[in-house]
């Protein structure tokens, strides 16, 4: 099916029925809204409804982050593959009139947060103003204290160490001097001296870059570190009470998360309302529907409220958005499309074009039948173990595809978890085990495979052409359809032998056919691939420019599948690599225990490494290699009002009947 054909929709009905007829669309999902251009038709400003909806909602996810900060809630794979809960309508119903009750619930919850960070953040601050407190612990007087009546104190701190008595000998006559505390880079100090001799103590400790202890706090350090502690303990005795009442209001997490996804649809849908325009009784609205669906959702619509609908075709200067719908083989990598980018009104959807060979790649750069059994075994459980979105199911199911693609070809190659088999055999059983291979297996015959791999990219390209091909014959250029593809085919078939025989013996039947393809190729190029120029001398050197870009060009796209043989290699060669390590011991129970520790770590770690680099490697042949011959991409991707829920779906969604 690929693109689904799209209609321009328009709706015209009562005032009264505008809120349940967007209901409706945003639950059936298959409808995108335009802005009304009509200015004769008013329209309504919701930012004022969607601001206050933005703020509940923002309340709302707010008070989840602090339940999963204080109160997490054990997941498990199971719960992340069993995908959003579906809930009945009449129960979403039910829940939203208990809103209110559940937006004080996430009011209560971000206070305590507020509550445990202010009490928290203060208590740090008093820890440090403990920190600086503990030097002047031993100092019986208050830290403001300036002496009596007849004598003068000082307080502070000296930025080198000082014992007392070496102290007192810079002092005048009548000045004591006490060390409260001291290290090798200060030394905190209490001097005492008679009025009289006052300003000539100050004026000695001022030479030695005295710093006085600027407080005004009448009491002693310990008096004040010991009140300070009882505050800071209050305050974290504070913020323990509200993280237990935060722990407590989380059997409310789901109750939270459905307001989270009622206020996003509410919000949407007064945006939605945003986009219609309006009479003094009706409204109209307009948008972009799949074909399929239109009929469909026109029966519903008229029969449950007053309307009047009409589906047209989109014009040529529309900015019509692309949906793409496949076979169940090709679905599964519609994921890859979108990655790249959406087709245009002028481009075919790539998808089922490329779905047999990135299954086919896929399995060649993993290539072993144990790793592939692996993934087909994991992805079935998934898929029927588990309620999934419609997104993983088609991404699990694509690596389904993918996984039996590479038992295929790991049985081909003969590569069981690499060579297990036969060292299990050998090692344990004193058995000689031959190969597994199918085929033959590619670490005893790289030539082989890589010669291989070269024709399947040869092939992969040349359906690029084809598509390519059929785009300009569907398009009325059916000249250029033929002298745009024709020269090329002939060209890379005749050079194929030529350069196969580089590596292999290759018939000499096969070569001279070559070699006449070849120049029959050539020869086409040259003459027609500057047609477009008026000037003979243009179309001469258009054509060699052309002949020029065509070898290196196709040259480094036809290399690039190299990469089949190098990840195949790779992925064997790694695999037979742990199990030898898992057989070095010479005691048999000890090499059992430790092959079954590495084949289990070992193999875990390989295939995790080369599945990446497998689907890294298999994308990029589709989007540099394939997509270059036919595909631009720049479309834009059908965005219908929906419910675009984070938690809760419903049981009906997206349901057209």
């Amino acid at each position: 099916m690929a693109k689904l054909r799209m209609k321009k929709m328009e709706l015209v009905a009562p005032l009264t029925d505008s809120k349940k007829i967007i209901e409706l669309l945003q639950r059936r999902g298959v409808v995108e809204l335009c802005s009304s251009d009509d200015e004769e038709l008013e329209t309504t400003s919701v930012t004022a409804v969607t601001g206050e909806f933005e703020r509940f909602r923002s309340n709302a996810a707010q008070a989840l982050e602090v339940l999963d900060r204080y109160a997490p809630e054990k997941g498990s794979i199971t719960d992340m593959l069993s995908g959003r809960t579906e809930v009945e309508k009449h129960d979403f119903g039910s829940r939203a009139l208990q809103l209110e009750r559940i937006m004080n619930t996430a009011g209560e919850i971000n206070r305590c947060s507020r509550i445990i960070n202010d009490s928290r953040t203060e208590a740090a601050q008093l820890e440090t103003a403990c920190d600086s407190l503990k030097p002047w612990l031993p100092l019986d007087v208050p830290m403001s204290f300036k002496g009596t009546p007849t004598t003068a104190a000082f307080i502070g701190t000296l930025p080198f160490y000082a014992e007392a008595d070496s102290l007192e000998e810079l002092l005048p006559e009548g000045a004591a001097a006490e060390i409260v505390s001291a290290s090798k880079e200060q030394s905190d100090i209490f001097v005492i001296a008679s009025r009289t001799a006052a300003a000539e103590t100050e004026e000695v400790l001022r030479k030695n870059s005295f710093v006085p202890l600027n407080s005004s706090d009448s009491r002693t350090a310990q008096e004040a570190v010991s009140e300070i502690q009882k505050h800071r303990e209050e305050l974290l005795n504070a913020a323990k009470a509200a993280e237990d009442s935060i722990i407590g209001l989380s059997e409310n997490r789901q109750q939270l998360e459905f307001a989270v996804d009622y206020l996003s649809m509410r919000q949407e849908k007064y945006n939605a309302l945003s986009s219609l325009g309006f009479t003094g009784s009706t409204f109209v609205l307009n948008g972009y529907v799949p074909e399929k669906y239109a009929e469909p959702l026109k029966k519903e619509i008229i029969s449950k409220y007053t309307a009047a609908i009409e589906f047209t075709d989109p014009g040529e200067d529309d900015d019509v958005p692309v949906l793409l719908e496949n076979s169940r083989f090709s679905s599964p990598v519609e994921g890859i499309t979108r990655m790249y980018a959406m087709p245009s009104k002028t481009d075919v959807d790539p998808t089922p074009v490329m779905s047999f060979f990135y299954y086919l790649f896929f399995g060649m750069m993993l290539s072993d039948a144990g790793y592939g059994l692996v993934m087909v075994i994991g992805t079935v459980i998934a898929l029927s173990k588990f309620r999934l979105e419609d997104s993983m199911r088609k991404t699990l199911t694509m690596f389904r595809n993918c996984g039996i693609s590479t038992v295929i070809w790991g049985t081909l190659f003969g590569s069981w978890f690499g060579d297990i088999v036969q060292v299990v055999g050998r090692e344990f059983f004193g058995r000689e085990i031959g190969s597994l291979a199918l085929w033959f297996e590619p670490i005893d015959d790289p030539i082989k495979l890589l010669l291989f791999s070269f024709g399947l990219g040869i092939l992969h390209l040349f359906l690029g052409v084809a598509v390519s091909f059929k785009m300009a014959w569907d398009d009325g250029r059916r000249l250029d359809a033929f002298l745009d593809t024709v020269p090329i085919y002939l060209t890379i078939i005749g050079v194929a032998p030529l350069g196969a025989s580089i590596l292999t013996d290759v018939p000499a039947g096969l070569k001279t056919i070559g070699t006449y393809l070849l120049i029959a190729g050539v020869v086409l190029l040259v003459l027609t691939a500057g047609r477009s120029s008026k000037s003979v001398f243009g179309k001469f050197f258009g054509g060699i420019y052309a002949l020029y870009n065509t070898a290196t060009g196709w040259l480094s796209d036809i290399l690039s599948y190299s990469r089949l043989l190098a990840l195949g290699l790779a992925t064997g060669s790694i695999a037979g690599v742990i199990n030898l390590i898992g057989t070095m011991p010479e005691n048999k129970i000890v090499k059992l225990i430790l092959l079954i520790v590495v084949f289990i770590v070992g193999h875990t770690a390989n295939l995790a490494i080369n599945l990446l680099g497998a689907y890294v490697h298999t994308d990029r042949l589709q989007f540099v290699e394939l997509f270059s011959k036919f595909y631009t991409g720049g479309g834009r991707e059908f965005e219908p009002l929906s419910v675009n829920t984070k938690y809760i779906k419903f049981k009906e969604e997206n349901s057209n009947d």
